[in-house]
């Protein structure tokens, strides 16, 4: 008869750290100037983008596996998973010796596919989301009889993820607070164990989008509730349902789960290719995301971010920096209504020239069927360098006498 699965704890999690320090990147803690003057606080970011396979959740899934007798991985492992915790049970069962099989939502980013495939894994597209990607795993388990790596709800896998809080406070000891991204609640509720343990003041704050508000909308009702899902930027860590296991770590030893909307997280990455030359996916940007917009409030004393992974569909980053151009009010879209008479044109242009914004793109339609006689309508996307010069573009233009309307 097999032995009980482990209990979640600071002993295991001292464990996973002896297993893991020679097979996992112990990742940089950077100290960012920019945003710490910009916040107020002295403000770190533990790069786990940076980590083999682009996030944290190899910590997790090796542990699980290198913790296991070897004839428990005799028939290979199983998993489900958005994208991170596939490459990572695909990179350990390679570095094993043993066989993967790994179930992706339909709507899994190629990039996350692709990488997965590359480390030799069976990859399954199975379902409209995680959730039923996670169903068709655990049918296809019971059929194999494959070892099935859960993806946030183990406790080998939590603690896992937890020596990234003990590496955060052996380079921070005095740390006051740290943001951690929410999906399942794997990677917080290592952390918290981690953390506490030895630090019980330091605070410990949750971060998700709101498209995907499972924690946050579980704790506010006291128990585990299903909740609908929106299509959302950081879609590694949208999941319907969290964790049993990891909702009760997280009531004890989390201050506060907060919540993030698109452009916020747009805003984040964006924010963090510029400043600090750091490529982060959705779900990682959001504990910064949380920070700029507020929501998490103003905290005294050290804090870390962690930064949970950097793979980003290469597609996507075209749109996610538009918006976060638009949200940072370096991006103005217009549409204009001219007089279709010769010279309305440049002279739209110009007065667009005498504002100091610069045309990136521009669109002259004389001939829809919706136009006035004698109209013509004019697209502009325009750059910009920020809410205010915005304004002084659209009162610039209304007080010349034009007719416009700001596009979203």
């Amino acid at each position: 008869m097999p032995a009980p699965p482990p209990s979640l704890s600071y002993e295991l999690v001292l464990e996973a750290h002896d297993r893991l320090r020679k097979r996992v990147r112990r990742t940089e803690l950077i100290h960012s100037h920019h945003f710490s003057e910009r916040l107020g606080i002295p403000l770190f970011f533990k790069c786990e983008n940076l980590q083999r396979t682009g996030a944290f959740k190899i910590r997790g899934a090796l542990n699980c596996m290198t913790a296991q007798p070897r004839a428990a991985l005799a028939r290979g492992v199983i998993t489900a998973s958005a994208g991170n915790h596939a490459q990572g049970v695909a990179f350990g069962a390679d570095l094993l010796g043993v066989s993967a099989t790994v179930y992706m939502p339909e709507s899994t980013p190629p990039q996350k596919v692709y990488a997965t495939r590359d480390y030799g894994a069976e990859v399954v597209l199975a379902g409209r989301n995680f959730d039923e990607a996670y169903a068709a795993a655990v049918q296809a388990q019971k059929e194999s009889g494959a070892l099935f790596i859960h993806p946030f709800d183990d406790p080998l896998v939590m603690a896992g993820q937890g020596t990234i809080g003990l590496e955060i406070l052996s380079e921070v000891p005095d740390v006051s607070t740290i943001l951690v991204p929410i999906g399942g609640g794997g990677l917080i509720a290592g952390i918290a164990t981690a953390v506490r343990e030895t630090h019980p003041h330091v605070r410990i704050i949750g971060v998700e989008a709101a498209a995907a508000p499972s924690m946050h909308y579980s704790l506010e009702k006291g128990r585990i509730m299903e909740t609908p899902l929106q299509v959302s930027l950081a879609d590694g860590i949208a999941v319907k349902r969290v964790g049993r296991n990891t909702f009760s770590v997280v009531q004890r030893l989390v201050e506060e789960v907060v919540l993030v909307e698109e452009e916020e997280i747009a805003l984040a990455i964006v924010a963090l290719l510029e400043r600090t030359k750091l490529l982060v996916e959705g779900s990682g940007a959001v504990p910064l995301a949380a920070l700029l917009s507020g929501v998490a409030g103003k905290y005294a004393g050290k804090t870390v971010c962690v930064l949970s992974g950097g793979n980003i569909d290469v597609k996507t980053i075209s749109v996610v920096v538009e918006r976060g151009l638009l949200a940072a009010g370096r991006y103005l879209k217009l549409k204009v209504e001219l007089d279709d008479v010769p010279g309305s044109l440049a002279r739209l242009a110009s007065d667009i020239a005498a504002t100091r914004a610069n045309v990136s793109m521009i669109t002259h339609d004389r001939r829809s069927k919706s136009l006035p006689i004698g109209k013509t309508e004019v697209l502009l996307e325009l750059e910009t360098r920020g809410y205010e010069h915005i304004q002084e573009v659209i009162q610039h233009l209304t007080g010349a006498g034009y007719d416009l309307e700001v596009l979203k």
